[in-house]
């Protein structure tokens, strides 16, 4: 049974529970991966609620988490030897659930993310989420015009990517 305190903590965490899948989605490349990072993102949250002073979003604040607790989770990774599994999504949200298409386009998308590093899997995810160039420069600790640069870099690099596959989005 939960503590007053955890059903607090999940009650405040449920709106933004997107934000772990998302993350999840654009930094592990498997689905048995992509649900040990969702798991490793809600410890990550939960030990680190405590000093959460509300100085910041809570949606802000979970954002960093997430992304610096998949960064350290990718390198982790990188250290184990390679095996091969299903790659079939096992996460996703609501919105992305349209028809058939969007799902195989959705699935591109994400494979090429998967061959960015993992800034500029940030700076796309915060791009996806709708947060400015000053957002984004805050979340990552670089200036706003770096950010903008980096991004525009980065959407290039995306479509080049995906159109070696031989599609266009």
């Amino acid at each position: 049974m939960p503590t007053k305190e955890e059903r607090l903590f999940l009650e405040k965490i449920q709106p933004h529970k997107g934000i772990i899948y998302k993350v999840s989605r654009m930094y592990a490349d498997s689905a048995e991966d992509r649900e040990d990072l969702v798991q490793e993102i809600m410890l990550r949250l939960w030990s680190s609620y405590a000093s959460f002073e509300g100085r910041s979003a809570l949606s802000t604040w979970m954002y960093r988490v997430a992304v610096n607790t998949a960064i350290t989770f990718l390198r982790k990774e990188k250290n184990k030897p390679a095996i091969i599994g299903d790659d079939t999504p096992a996460l996703q949200t609501k919105a992305f659930e349209t028809d058939h298409s969007d799902e195989i386009r959705l699935n591109l998308f994400y494979k090429a993310v998967q061959e960015l590093n993992p800034i500029e899997k940030a700076l796309i995810f915060y791009f996806m989420e709708g947060l400015s160039h000053r957002e984004i420069s805050t979340q990552l600790g670089i200036s706003e015009n770096n950010a903008r640069v980096k991004l525009n870099r980065t959407k290039e690099k995306l479509q080049k990517i995906i159109k070696t596959y031989g599609y266009e989005l």
